[in-house]
């Protein structure tokens, strides 16, 4: 259910060109949202588990618009501050590669999920937002809510984190990364996350 619900976050900004990255976030996510989820019901052969195709559309519409060295940074907390500049780049790369990965082969899921996003009061001046939305399941049962924090960067507005139900789906990696850290220090968690990543990759062979 949570990697599922995780998948949701990446439809916020599918697609989304420079002319939808100039509008505020919320009207972005609802715009770019009503038109993803009309490709991924139309698209026969990502429903049927293509991820050779899932992932090129991850790659190329959803996450160029994620700041991942804001998501590694927020997960591992104070261990951000101990790892060398390489360590970070690592890091990133891996943990990038990891939610990509990890979801690519979830995107059949999306069909008759339906999105409402809160009206975003956003004042001139700002540049770190919070777009809240609910998730409703063709099939009833309570919605669930999402909340993005978007920060405005020099390339558009770029999601650095997402709250699942109150819960800060990117910290929650926090205590695993941190277990690994004890263990095996900085480089025993990037050598973990390569793990996982190329059991992923062979898993989707």
């Amino acid at each position: 259910m949570y990697k599922y619900m995780f998948l949701l976050t990446f439809n916020l900004f599918f697609g989304a060109g420079s002319a939808l990255a100039a509008l505020p976030p919320d009207v972005m996510a609802r715009t770019v949202t009503d038109e993803v989820l009309t490709v991924l019901r139309a698209d026969k052969d990502i429903q049927s588990g293509n991820q050779k195709k899932a992932r090129e559309l991850i790659e190329t519409k959803i996450a160029p618009h994620f700041n991942f060295a804001g998501m590694t940074q927020l997960a591992l907390g104070r261990n951000w501050g101990a790892a060398s500049p390489e360590q970070r780049k690592a890091l990133t790369a891996e943990f990038r590669a990891l939610l990509l990965q990890t979801y690519t082969a979830s995107l059949a899921l999306f069909r008759d999920q339906r999105f409402e996003y809160r009206p975003l009061k956003l004042a001139a001046d700002e540049s770190d937002v919070t777009v809240r939305s609910l998730v409703r399941q063709s099939g009833g049962g309570e919605p669930v809510q999402i909340d993005y924090s978007v920060e405005k960067t020099d390339s558009g507005w770029k999601v650095y984190n997402v709250k699942i139900g109150g819960i800060s789906l990117v910290e929650n990696y926090r205590s695993t990364f941190n277990t690994e850290i004890r263990k095996g220090g900085i480089d025993g968690l990037i050598a973990s996350l390569r793990d996982k990543n190329r059991a992923l990759v062979a898993q989707a062979k």
